[in-house]
């Protein structure tokens, strides 16, 4: 039996981090004891299939993500190592073991020889698997490096931070360029927008914060969500992104005009930890505290048109729902979203 989407793929402890492979339908995640999983996904049901797994960490893994070939997996722990798997049978291919002197939080392929890992401490590094070692390192910000990006040309790398700065570092000349002024609570999340024009950054207070592309040092504009905290965040559309949050919802936001499209998910009341999204932008996954990635139809949100005029509508209204899989018929599980309490700062989502 088809399904508009995957089913629901259940771990035995919480996954952190969950990437999907830029070509094939497959999902890899590393969870909080340190194991990582391959899994081919399918919306035909009951054929989702556990491929491999790897147990070579020996605390939380932090983060995952494939090399944009497709064929290596980057994987980033606690236990401040950097490993690199084959995709095809998960080998354990290059180990860097104490690649920082802080726990690992992130990484990011860059190309296929080059990728750059974020730490607890504010440290960034960046490799080159060639000479097998770091060729730039840099400790700029004052705690952890929440998220990265790069732009398309492989030049310029984005860090965000839990100080609240945007770190702006030059890959080509090994060198750093300037930071941000610090905006409220901590910066979890990255992404380019608007053709790379535009950087949009989620806040631990759910605020996003825009900059241009070449104005770093001041945001542009801020969008405060009426969410608890965005965690993470992925680019939909040129526009669009998604964002998970500590409530457990997904919100549709579109970005310039400043708007909530509505909720494309939800792990009920479970903090959402990452966001990833398919290729082509059809397909969403998300992983949470309840030991689940579910999968999501954003489909639609590629043919929203958002214009500049606002209807006047409710305020505190629930949120509409923009996928079959969404609770906007759950009136109250929306309830407390509707309350226009001052959301308190989120803590730390540092759950392992």
């Amino acid at each position: 039996r088809l399904r508009d989407t995957p089913e629901d793929i259940c771990f035995e402890a919480t996954a952190n981090a969950i990437a999907l492979h830029p070509a094939r339908p497959l999902l890899a995640a590393g969870d909080v004891d340190g194991d990582v999983y391959l899994y081919s996904y399918s919306c035909t049901e009951g054929e989702n299939r556990q491929l491999w797994s790897s147990g070579h960490h020996l605390k939380s893994c932090r983060d995952v993500a494939f090399s944009q070939d497709g064929q290596k997996l980057f994987t980033v722990s606690k236990d401040k190592s950097v490993h690199i798997l084959t995709v095809e049978e998960g080998r354990l291919e290059t180990r860097f073991p104490k690649a920082h002197s802080s726990a690992l939080n992130c990484v990011l392929p860059i190309d296929n020889h080059v990728f750059a890992t974020g730490d607890d401490g504010g440290a960034l590094k960046v490799w080159d698997l060639r000479k097998g070692d770091a060729i730039l390192e840099a400790r700029q910000q004052e705690e952890y490096i929440s998220a990265m990006a790069v732009d398309g040309n492989g030049k310029i790398l984005l860090t965000a931070s839990g100080d609240g700065t945007l770190g702006v570092f030059n890959v080509k000349r090994r060198r750093f360029d300037l930071l941000s002024e610090p905006q409220n609570g901590d910066l979890t999340s990255v992404v380019l927008l608007k053709r790379g024009k535009k950087v949009a950054c989620g806040s631990s207070e759910g605020t996003i914060y825009l900059f241009n592309w070449d104005g770093f040092g001041a945001a542009s504009d801020r969008f405060a969500l009426r969410a608890e905290s965005i965690d993470c965040m992925v680019p939909i559309t040129d526009s669009i992104v998604c964002v998970g949050s500590l409530d457990g919802v997904i919100r549709a936001v579109n970005v310039l005009p400043n708007r909530v499209l509505g909720c494309v998910g939800q792990h009920l009341g479970e903090p959402i930890e990452q966001l990833a999204v398919a290729p082509g932008g059809q397909l969403l996954a998300s992983c949470a505290h309840d030991q689940k990635v579910k999968f999501w139809d954003v489909s639609a949100l590629g043919g929203l048109v958002v214009d500049d005029y606002r209807k006047k509508k409710k305020k505190g209204g629930p949120l509409r729902a923009l996928s079959g899989k969404a609770a906007g018929s759950g009136e109250d599980f929306f309830a407390d979203l509707r309350d226009e309490a001052e959301p308190e700062a989120a803590a730390g989502s540092d759950s392992d």
